[in-house]
This record gives C-alpha cells, structure tokens and sequence, in this order.
C-alpha cells in the first residue's frame, strides 16, 4: 500500500505569470508525462485531499471551469486521476489513497454511514472491526454501547474504544503498517481465527457493480477473509464512491455478507445482486 502524503501541494505560481503554462515533468518513478505547473497542482492536491473539485479549482487558480475541466480530462486520459461528478479522485489501480487523504475523502458521508452501522449492532454482542476509515467511523459511534467485545486488527479503533468504560478491545498481532496503524500478517490472521463473533464490521477499497469486494494490500485481504469466515452476521460498510474506484485483490463476493450501508443507492446491477441473496442495503441518512 502506497505511504501517507500529508504535505501540502507545491505552491503554484500566481496568475498571469509564467510558470502558468509551463511544462514540468512527473517525478521518478511517475510515467515520463509532460504536465504544465497548474496540472500538476491538480494531481497534487488530488493525492493529498483525495479528491479535487472543478469549482474550488477554478477559484483558487483564478481560471475559468471550463479550463479546469479540460486539465482535469486530460489527467484522467492519462489515468492520472478519476472522474466523478464535479471533480475527480486520486486514481486507482495497484495502490491506495494515502491514509490522510482516504480521512478527508468524502468524511460526512463516512460519518453518516458509521452512525448508520452501529444501530445495528445491539449491546451485549461481540464483533470485529477491520480496517478502514469507514469502519473507524462504526467505531467511533460505538462508544457509549453497553458491554461490547471488540476485537479489531486497527490500531486507529484501539485508541478510539480504549477510554471507553463499558467496550472490552483486543487487538490483533502481527506488522502494524506505519501509514494507517493496520496489524496485518500471518498473526492477525490466526488470532482472528480463535473467535467466533456475533458481527464483523468490514470496509472495501473498491467495489464492482458484479458485488465483488476490493482492496489493494493481499495481507489485509488475508485477514478480512479471516474476519469475514469468522463471524455470524457480516456488515460491509462503504461510500458510493467505492463504486468508482478499482482495486487488485479479491476480497469477497456482496452474496457472502447480511448488510451493505452506504450513503446513496447502489447501481443497479448491485442492487439486484443484493436482492438476490438476501443482503439488506441501508441508505445512511435515510429514514
């Protein structure tokens, strides 16, 4: 997985002058592409927030929409970044977003969906939660739930349930990744494996419209396989723009878990799927 970028962009010269149009190439190991200054801005503030917005560039550059909306066309033909509507993301493909970027991304929506999650879990039950800035969000709103077993292999849910009076954590074993606190390896892997747990609250990098459930790093696949085995009820969390993000590693298939919550409805063909095998989709936000 890709490490954290918590810098901010390079300055980007003021307007009119005449680094504006200026040809810069791509670091090393970027693909050899000639980008001007304000491209490249684009591609750094979309790395570092996640997402850019054509309003907010076209103000904070002093440039009309539509020159945004051709700079941004033009780093999406290059796979540079990803449309979606009224911007565009960090692309996708065989890494992640930096975790700081993945927290700001689309975070009300995160937010709604974790409150959403943990209605769902009753007190008195026992449950896994992977990692994940969504699933951070469940354990977030878990906090004055009443006689809770946690047991999670993110360190990040760790430090959010610890002060908690009336939630009993364990955590998992194993390589703490340094970018976003995640315990993954072989140990996590065969500590999951002694539980039996009443919910798993698991999180997905990407999601196709067939129900396949994506992630980048094969060693935190490993252990959501784990959790995912080991649980008697499973609660996928994930935001809409999942559905617009691609990812190497298999996770699961929709088919395999109880609940799917979200914030806006699932294309269509995911939907069906759902239907199909019983999965129920929550709509956050929605009564």
């Amino acid at each position: 997985m890709s490490g954290d970028r918590t810098g901010e962009p390079s300055a980007l010269p003021g307007p009119g002058s005449a680094a504006d149009g200026r040809v810069v190439r791509l670091g090393e190991g970027e693909a050899s592409v000639a980008l001007t200054a304000r491209q490249r801005f684009m591609l750094e503030r979309a790395r570092v927030d996640g997402r850019v917005m054509v309003e907010a560039l076209a103000e904070h550059l002093d440039v009309t929409p539509q020159t945004v909306r051709r700079d941004l066309n033009h780093l999406c033909d290059l796979r540079l970044l990803q449309r979606i509507r009224g911007g565009a993301t960090a692309a996708s493909g065989v890494s992640n977003l930096g975790y700081a970027g993945r927290k700001r991304l689309a975070a009300s929506e995160k937010a709604a969906i974790g409150r959403r999650a943990a209605a769902l879990i009753p007190n008195d039950s026992s449950l896994f939660v992977n990692i994940g800035t969504t699933t951070e969000e469940v354990a977030r709103h878990l906090a004055h739930h009443v006689g809770l077993l946690v047991i999670t292999n993110n360190i990040n849910v760790v430090n959010l349930l610890q002060p908690c009076p009336n939630i009993e954590v364990m955590v998992a074993g194993g390589i703490v990744r340094r970018e976003d606190g995640g315990v993954v390896g072989d140990q996590a892997v065969d500590f999951i494996g002694q539980f039996r747990v009443d919910h798993a609250v698991v999180g997905a990098s990407a999601i196709d419209d067939d129900g396949t459930l994506l992630d980048y790093d094969p060693r935190e696949v490993r252990v959501a396989r784990a959790i995912i085995s080991n649980a008697r009820s499973v609660i996928v969390v994930a935001d809409a723009m999942k559905f617009e993000r691609t990812a190497p590693v298999r996770i699961a298939d929709i088919a395999q878990v109880d609940w799917f919550v979200t914030d806006r409805e699932p294309p269509p063909r995911f939907a069906e799927i759902c239907a199909q095998h019983g999965v129920r989709i929550e709509i956050a936000g929605r009564p």
